[in-house]
């Protein structure tokens, strides 16, 4: 097989990753990313004292750094719409946008049209704004690969989370602290 300058552009090693929301999940994607030898960086609530990533200070300036962006943050008042045009336009025509985190982070209108004028390079979501409807338009689109939002239905994470629901009883009802208690 001969390679290519394109074959290259395609590969995920090297490219730079910023992950919106430096949690649990994001931690976890991230660590994976580093192993594939993607340059990770990330944006967060808070700067993470204990990561060998580096920190952007807003999602801008993580979508200008950045080859790709995932996100892995809550939805929130201050989430909803984070990722407007102006975000996708500091991505870049090559950029590629990955949504696993909620739908109604990204705004959905906007996307579309970065998509379809090549604002960006592509999507590949999971969620949507207004599931279970999704967008018309993102299915006409060659850029795009459409997930059910299943990204956590896999037979460990049911079994995790069995765990976690099993630990809160017996944190409950021994009268000790809940060891994933949600704020």
């Amino acid at each position: 097989m001969v390679w290519e300058k394109s074959d290259e552009d395609n590969m995920l090693g090297g490219k730079r990753v910023g992950i919106v929301g430096l949690g649990n999940i994001g931690s976890r994607v991230a660590t994976r990313l580093k192993a594939m030898g993607c340059l990770v960086s990330y944006t967060s609530r808070q700067k993470k004292p204990f990561t060998p990533f580096t920190f952007y200070a807003n999602v801008l300036q993580l979508a200008s750094n950045s080859d790709a962006l995932i996100l892995c943050c809550a939805l929130t008042n201050n989430t909803r719409h984070m990722i407007s045009n102006t975000v996708l336009r500091a991505l870049g025509k090559t950029g590629v946008i990955v949504n696993v985190a909620r739908g109604a982070i990204i705004n959905e209108v906007e996307l579309v049209r970065s998509l379809v004028q090549g604002d960006i390079g592509g999507a590949g979501l999971d969620v949507f704004e207004n599931e279970p409807n999704v967008s018309n338009e993102l299915f006409k689109l060659d850029n795009v690969v459409l997930l059910p939002h299943s990204t956590a239905c896999t037979k460990e994470c049911f079994f995790d989370a069995a765990l976690a629901v099993v630990s809160n009883l017996e944190a409950f009802f021994t009268s000790k602290p809940l060891p994933n208690r949600v704020p």
